[in-house]
Order: structure tokens, then sequence, then C-alpha cells
């Protein structure tokens, strides 16, 4: 757990995640200091600001929105919720199993859903293999 656990941070997303070029906390977030915001620049010129909502060391989640995008957004929200949880039994006993799920506003329409569904599960992939590889300690 702990191998996955410590790079499910807003601010090392980077280190997994193939699409990221950056991830950085924002000195001024434009919510409140007392707010963690990172912004998240990806190859491909996109810049999203995301504001971490809940963090559960306990539970082993996190949630987050995006607060802004660079190009804007066609949609007015999502919220989206890491989890992770110990495999327990089984033949993959002292793994990790994590969820991703994003929560979008009613103006989304199914091509950006559809198109986050496989962004997430490309980013999981990489968290695997970047697990994998021993690179994640």
């Amino acid at each position: 757990m702990s191998q996955v656990w410590h790079l499910i941070k807003l601010q090392s997303f980077h280190r997994f995640w193939s699409r990221l070029a950056a991830a950085s906390y924002l000195k001024e977030p434009a919510t409140s200091p007392e707010t963690d915001v990172v912004k998240w620049e990806f190859k491909d010129g996109t810049v999203l600001e995301v504001k971490l909502e809940e963090h559960s060391a306990i539970d082993h989640f996190i949630t987050y929105s995006v607060i802004a995008s660079t190009p804007a957004l066609t949609y007015s929200s999502v919220l989206s919720t890491i989890r992770c949880y110990a495999v327990t039994s089984g033949e993959k006993e002292g793994s990790t199993f994590v969820t991703w799920s994003g929560n979008f506003s009613s103006d989304a329409d199914a091509g950006v859903i559809e198109d986050a569904r496989f962004k997430r599960k490309e980013a999981l992939a990489d968290l695997a293999a970047t697990v994998k590889s021993g690179k994640a300690l």
C-alpha cells in the first residue's frame, strides 16, 4: 500500500502519469490560503488547477475538483476520487487495488465522460507500471 499511497498526492501525479509534464503547488490559490491547489501542466499544453477537497490517510483516499482550466472546460464541474484498498488475501495479497472515479455536472456530454474514463484508466496503468518498475520508491 505504501508504494502506491505516497504517489496519490496531487503534487506527485507527474511522477507516474505520462500525460503530465509537471505538477506544482500554486502559491496563491484562487480560493483561500488554507486550500491546497495544484497546477497540472499536461504535455499537450492543457493546464488544470485542481483543488484538494478531501484527504484521508486513514481510509486512503483523496477527492479533488478542477477549479480552472486552460483551455476552458466545456462543462461546469467535475469531482474526482481516488481510493486505495489493501488486498489482504488471495493471489494478489500484499498488493493495492486502486479506483479512480469522476462525477461530472449534468452539462458534460457523453464524449467528455468517456474521454475522462479513458484517461483515468491510462493513468492507473501508468501508476501500476511505475510501482512495478520500482521508480515509486
